[in-house]
């Protein structure tokens, strides 16, 4: 079993910065894949971006590649998303999720190809 919880969420004025921590009890992460999702109020958990057990491969949603970065430390069993350039389309809860299975890169935009999922941390970026 693997307990997620994310902190670093916050409100923030459009342009500005923030960077959310993943950490994980119970196990290492090293040997999942993780990812990042968001749901605004009223719309449907969204992909954000994900890196795989190596961290040399990442993947991003269109909306947010070139603002946002994943990274992982394995070594603190913790994963960050650094987040540039907010918007205020960018406010919701921020999720992270691992999933443990071998990585196939067509599924990994889906929710339900995640095992574990933290209880979010709420993003506000006002305008």
């Amino acid at each position: 079993q693997v307990q997620l919880v994310e902190s670093g969420g916050g409100l923030v004025q459009a342009g500005g910065s923030l960077r959310l921590s993943c950490a994980a009890s119970g196990r290492t992460l090293s040997t999942y894949t993780m990812g990042w999702f968001r749901q605004a109020p009223g719309k449907e958990r969204e992909f954000v971006a994900a890196v795989l057990r190596s961290a040399g491969t990442t993947y991003y949603s269109d909306s947010v590649k070139g603002r946002f970065t994943i990274s992982r430390d394995n070594a603190k069993t913790t994963v960050y998303l650094q987040m540039n350039s907010l918007r205020p389309e960018d406010t919701a809860v921020y999720y992270c999720a691992a999933d443990g299975k071998a990585a196939v890169a067509a599924l990994i935009r889906r929710t339900g190809r995640y095992d574990y999922w933290g209880q979010g941390t709420q993003v506000t970026v006002s305008s």
